[in-house]
């Protein structure tokens, strides 16, 4: 029988796997808690809502074929903390910027929160700085 810790860190490679790559959007009701808090950004878009329309009307549509690596992950009681890589060609407006067509590559950080297998809290540091910098490029 797995773990506390093996079960939240199975949770999150899935979330990544299966949502973010994947697109699957039955997996984001399936692991976010109604309660869900994003604590990395500001607090009017801090709820599930906002950031189920982040990763299915912002991220996967500027980053179509975008793809996740898993590069570290460690797990202390509730939380999982993830450092993983996105890969991927911009194709749709991102951050102001119209579709450039460029690879691109950017890491993100997680330190997520579960409870009863689902995320109810979210901090992250992704490259956005670096990201902009490749998409900004001549």
């Amino acid at each position: 029988m797995p773990t506390l810790q093996e079960s939240n860190k199975a949770t999150v490679v899935r979330f990544n796997s299966e949502f973010i790559q994947g697109g699957d959007e039955s997996v984001f009701a399936e692991t976010i808690a109604p309660e869900f808090i994003n604590r990395s950004v500001p607090a009017d878009q801090s709820t599930k809502d906002a950031s189920f329309f982040w990763f299915t009307q912002v991220l996967r549509k500027a980053f179509p074929d975008l793809q996740v690596s898993i590069d570290d992950q460690f797990a202390d009681g509730d939380t999982v903390i993830t450092r993983k890589s996105y890969r991927a060609t911009h194709g749709g407006p991102f951050l102001g910027l119209a579709a450039t067509g460029k690879r691109v590559q950017f890491t993100v950080i997680d330190i997520i929160r579960l409870q009863d297998g689902r995320y109810v809290e979210h901090w992250a540091n992704a490259d956005m700085f670096g990201l902009r910098a490749q998409l900004t490029a001549d």
